[in-house]
């Protein structure tokens, strides 16, 4: 039920205000004066104010400015018994919603409630959605307890709270946007613009314009200006997703904005300024890129202010449960399936595969086999038929299905080479077993 308060001196209008609001399925709150009015707004979940210009403690034009610089979610009616056309305006510009006439309420006032009403409904439901996106894209959110992702994430925590740009590093498919859009949300931009651009998905012209905008007149059918996402993301952050992918023309125009905070739109002769945050993304390494011609040294340097490189899914082996249990609840939740539990045959296979595609490809996998589960478990016959088994090294190599005991210990031996970063010694180590032993195993079950 929506809350009004009723902000008044008179009793009888008040009262009048109470019970015909009331009527209309409304909770109202009331109050005399100002002081008592800012009480019951902290009291109380207030929805829409309604209130008198002259207050005995002051003017409700200048209380309408201070409720919604506390509480701008609220909306404001004011009444007077008078119409006044500069306090009208002023009301407006402080964030009223509306200012009309004692006398003209009896007929106003109810659908004037209702669109105040629907408005606030609107911004909570926008408020909503934004802390859902919030914490879905959070640091906090991200799965993983694995050495590398642990540090990743203790990385973007630090750097999130600069303005710093950030180049993000890793295969693809290991989950550089989830990132920027957390270190983004993490910021104190988090209220600004998030926007972000595949450089890969442009030819180089298209790219230009997606990122910098035209000017009108500037080729055939630029009929208007335009903004490109450096302005639309003005104050806020932009994410270059595939960086590398940039043709060199529009790598200098990236440095000058990196430089000097500004940039020239496709056939304008006058500088646009921005403050933006930029964070970049690739799969590639940006040196070798630049040695080759192919990228900017300068501007690598640019954009590596601070990096972080985002580890493959087979060097997190110990996450696999995690981010498996993590989609099954999402698919499963989105088909409306009670599916709860993962089967240990089914576990084993995911943490023997090699995952090319890393996180976006166990994703999938959770998907399609979330689609073909009818019971409450997900078992390995749902899975690919290439996970259902190891993978095979060469000719004569014996295949083990994931339900083998041998399979099991190759998937340790394989867990501890990944956390020993491939140290055999060290390996050995952790395993108690001799060192000569382990190279036999790793011969035998073909890890490579």
């Amino acid at each position: 039920m929506n809350k009004v308060l009723i902000i008044d001196d008179e009793d009888k209008i008040r009262r009048l205000l109470s019970k015909i609001i009331s009527l209309e399925g409304f909770e109202v709150v009331e109050a005399a004066d100002a002081k008592n009015g800012l009480k019951k707004l902290e009291l109380s979940d207030i929805d829409v104010v309604i209130c008198d210009v002259k207050l005995p403690d002051g003017s409700g034009v200048e209380l309408s400015g201070k409720i919604k610089e506390k509480y701008p979610a609220i909306e404001i009616i004011l009444l007077t018994a008078y119409g006044n056309i500069p306090d009208s305006v002023q009301a407006i510009k402080n964030g009223a919603f509306d200012y009309i006439t004692k006398g003209d309420d009896n007929n106003k006032i109810i659908p004037l409630l209702y669109k105040a009403v629907e408005k606030v409904s609107l911004a909570k439901r926008v408020r909503q959605l934004e802390q859902r996106l919030d914490k879905k894209y959070s640091l906090e959110n991200v799965l993983g307890k694995s050495k590398q992702i642990t540090a990743a994430v203790e990385a973007a925590k630090m750097v999130a709270a600069t303005d710093a740009t950030v180049l993000l590093t890793g295969e693809t498919g290991t989950g550089k946007e989830v990132f920027a859009q957390a270190i983004h949300n993490a910021g104190n931009r988090s209220r600004q613009h998030f926007v972000a651009i595949n450089c890969s998905a442009f030819s180089r012209e298209l790219l230009e314009n997606e990122l910098f905008g035209h000017k009108a007149g500037a080729f055939t059918g630029a009929l208007k200006d335009s903004k490109g996402i450096f302005e639309e993301a003005s104050n806020g952050t932009v994410f270059l997703d595939e960086i590398g992918e940039m043709p060199l023309e529009l790598q200098a125009k990236l440095l000058r904005v990196l430089e000097t905070g500004e940039f020239l739109k496709v056939g304008d002769s006058k500088p646009t300024k921005v403050n933006v945050r930029i964070i970049a993304a690739t799969n590639r390494d940006l040196q070798k890129e630049g040695e080759a011609g192919n990228f900017r040294e300068d501007l690598f340097y640019r954009i590596a202010v601070f990096q972080i490189a985002l580890p493959p899914l087979k060097e997190r082996v110990a996450d696999i449960e995690l981010l498996a249990t993590g989609f099954l609840r999402q698919f499963a939740n989105k088909t409306g399936k009670k599916i709860t539990t993962i089967s240990k045959p089914y576990l084993e296979a995911l943490q023997q595969h090699t995952w090319k595609g890393n996180i976006r490809e166990l994703k999938n996998v959770i998907e399609r086999s979330v689609i073909l589960t009818n019971g409450d478990v997900l078992t390995i016959e749902s899975l690919p038929v290439e996970l259902q088994q190891l993978p095979v090294a060469g000719a004569g190599e014996k295949i083990l299905s994931a339900f083998d005991l041998a399979s099991a210990e190759k998937v340790h031996i394989q867990k501890v080479l990944n956390y020993t970063n491939g140290n055999k010694t060290e390996a050995a180590k952790l395993l108690n077993i001799a060192l000569t032993t382990l190279y036999r195993k790793i011969e035998e079950y073909y890890i490579r």
